[in-house]
């Protein structure tokens, strides 16, 4: 089995971008972008309760407010980010907010955040899971967990790599049973134990009472909060739906929505209603186990069974499927992270590489970075989900403060219809995600939060450094293009007649105007009266960006062939024969191959030209940075007994 059919049996068969129907296809409508956005966010009620409710000490009786503050958070961050998802319909979530709304290094700041997140989403959605299997299992086996972690996260990547329809359909049986015995498991905790609610509610507000006679209401309301802010990884995972909104079905907004309201819901439900049970079971840590294991064994058990072995199995059943949901949740890493690292590209905060599709239609460069660095965080963290969820939290509560911060600005100088309510529920939601933030890098810097913040300083330094780049080189093209500027020309009645046989030259170009008349301008100086035919060749990549919509994709192929109409009726004016060439695709090699298969089957005496950039302080980053595709070309079309040489064009 050859490489090529190896990586068609893995990934699968590739996908036309410009079909329609390709397009409809993979597009997520609400309940699947429930299952693969929204886990996220779910998942983060099988570990996010148990830090809050462990935080209120000997006082636990103060996780019935905790319970019902939960639940209302999740509808206020929720909500505000509805507003997000109508505003940037085209998908971007966080980093576009701050970029459009507050400025670039804003954006530059939520994306950076945004990335080493989603990272962190596949890192502790793959370790907490395996928290969860082992939780019935011996101590001792936990030796064993890291590298679980690790292989789960390979699969995952894997999957991705396939497509996120692909990976989301895999994952939906774990999803559905997941809600269905945590569903039944909340409501059967609650309704069992209902009869002690008044004596709940009464124990409640006499610990209130008393704490705030020992330590005063201040110590009291600030124990509360500080429980409250450090359970904050609960409501990680709902800015997922703002982010990948230009993945989801048409119409997008109402799909967008819906999926909020999906996660919302089911969000609030599991996780107030997991603290609640915490409470009426008096559910108490355990070595080696999760509060939600040690409260879903007692409500099992207090079930009648006909065996003894029945509640094992059941126990075992529920969390199974809870460690599952973390690893569809870690999937959202592997949609999202992409998706921002595409968008940053498009920016040039990243390199460009990012924006690329494999022939699967996902950003492959994007989805092996996130892969790879989650195992990386795994391996240095040892999958501690204790120091992941410090790390996690920091950025994802950076990231809601810039977003809401760019709301509350953007609502109040637009004040259109219905301004004041949307003010209001944004500077509610700012607050809360900003004390948040505050308490958590407080109580946590010295426990991993450093950590975090210097991560997310070092990308953001990264990306400076690559802007700064590529607006240097952005700079250095332009002067090309203004040097390089061809002159006017005037109409062409009846352009020369194309002879097959006659010598022709065959121009690679891109989207710089200037790097193909430095070519073609060369080589009429270098063989003057030589050629006689000027063909134009140009494979146009279709990636994130432009994969973004019908609109995106119409304004790509209307900007090509402008472009190479330009080039043609210029060698015309001029008493040349010309023609133009185009492919649209994923690959712009394999599609410039085809084209140039195809010229030398109908004119034999063709020699090909391009442009490559040369830089005079050549450096690792710009070989990074900038690809060789020129060089791999030559070498391509050498083995195929064709002729390329490459003009440089130093900036």
């Amino acid at each position: 089995m050859t490489l090529a059919a190896l990586r068609e049996k893995l990934l699968g068969k590739p996908l036309d971008p410009l079909s329609a129907r390709t397009r409809e296809n993979i597009a997520l409508v609400a309940f699947l972008a429930w299952i693969g956005l929204g886990a996220d966010g779910l998942s983060s009620a099988c570990y996010g309760p148990e830090e809050a409710f462990v935080a209120l000490g000997a006082h636990r009786q103060l996780g019935l407010y905790l319970a019902g503050m939960t639940a209302i958070t999740v509808f206020v961050i929720s909500l505000a980010y509805n507003q997000v998802i109508e505003l940037f319909p085209s998908g971007g979530g966080g980093y576009k907010v701050a970029t459009r709304l507050l400025g670039p290094h804003a954006g530059l700041v939520s994306g950076g955040a945004l990335i080493v997140d989603y990272v962190l989403t596949i890192a502790i959605s793959a370790a907490s899971g395996i928290d969860a299997l082992f939780s019935l299992m011996p101590v001792g086996w936990g030796v064993a967990k890291l590298w679980i972690a690790i292989t789960v996260v390979g699969v995952l990547l894997a999957l991705n790599l396939r497509g996120m329809k692909e990976s989301i359909t895999v994952l939906l049986p774990i999803f559905v049973g997941f809600m269905v015995t945590h569903a039944w498991l909340i409501i059967y905790g609650v309704a069992g134990h209902i009869d002690r609610m008044p004596e709940t509610i009464s124990a409640t507000v006499q610990d209130t009472f008393s704490l705030a006679r020992d330590i005063g209401w201040f110590g009291a309301i600030a124990l509360l909060l500080r429980a409250y802010s450090l359970g904050g990884g609960t409501y990680t995972g709902i800015e997922a739906v703002s982010n990948n909104v230009q993945s989801l079905a048409e119409p997008r907004v109402r799909t967008g929505k819906w999926t909020m309201f999906y996660m919302a819901v089911s969000l609030a439900f599991t996780a107030g209603g997991i603290i609640l049970l915490y409470l009426l079971w008096a559910a108490a840590p355990t070595e080696g186990r999760t509060l939600n294991a040690v409260v879903f064994g007692s409500i099992i058990a207090d079930f009648r069974w006909d065996s003894e072995l029945a509640p094992v199995i059941a126990l075992t059943t529920v969390l199974a499927l809870e460690g599952g949901l973390l690893f569809v949740a870690a999937n959202t890493g592997f949609l999202g992270g992409p998706a921002v690292l595409a968008n940053m590209a498009v920016d040039s905060w990243m390199p460009h590489q990012f924006r690329h599709l494999s022939n699967r239609l996902v950003t492959q460069n994007g989805i092996l970075l996130m892969g790879l660095a989650a195992i990386a965080i795994l391996l240095v963290t040892r999958g501690a989900v204790s120091l992941l969820v410090v790390l996690y939290s920091i950025n994802v509560f950076l990231t809601f403060s810039l977003s809401l911060a760019g709301l509350v600005r953007f609502w109040w100088q637009a004040r259109s219809h219905g301004w004041r309510r949307r003010l209001a529920l944004s500077v509610l939601g700012l607050l809360v995600t900003v004390s948040i933030l505050v308490v958590t890098v407080v109580e946590k810097f010295t426990e991993g939060g450093w950590i975090t913040l210097i991560i997310t300083g070092v990308v953001i330094g990264l990306c400076l450094a690559i802007k700064g780049h590529y607006d240097e080189t952005r700079a250095q093209l332009r002067k090309a293009d203004e040097l390089f500027q061809a002159p006017a020309y005037g109409s062409v009645a009846t352009p020369p007649a194309l002879d097959p046989q006659a010598a022709t030259a065959a121009f690679m170009v891109g989207s710089s105007r200037g790097g193909a008349m430095h070519a073609l301008l060369w080589v009429q100086r270098l063989w003057p009266n030589y050629y006689r035919n000027f063909l134009f060749l140009s494979a146009r990549e279709v990636d994130a960006q432009s994969y973004g919509g019908e609109e995106a994709l119409d304004s790509l192929r209307t900007r090509t062939e402008r472009d190479l109409r330009y080039y043609v009726t210029l060698c015309n004016s001029h008493g040349y024969a010309a023609r133009y060439y185009v492919a649209y695709g994923t690959d712009t090699a394999d599609d410039m191959m085809g084209l140039c298969a195809q010229v030398r089957a109908e004119f034999p005496n063709v020699v090909f030209f391009t442009s490559k950039l040369v830089f005079e302080r050549d450096n690792v980053l710009t070989r990074i940075l900038h690809s060789h595709t020129a060089l791999a070309m030559q070498r391509r079309l050498q083995l195929e007994g064709m002729q390329l040489v490459i003009l440089p064009m130093k900036v």
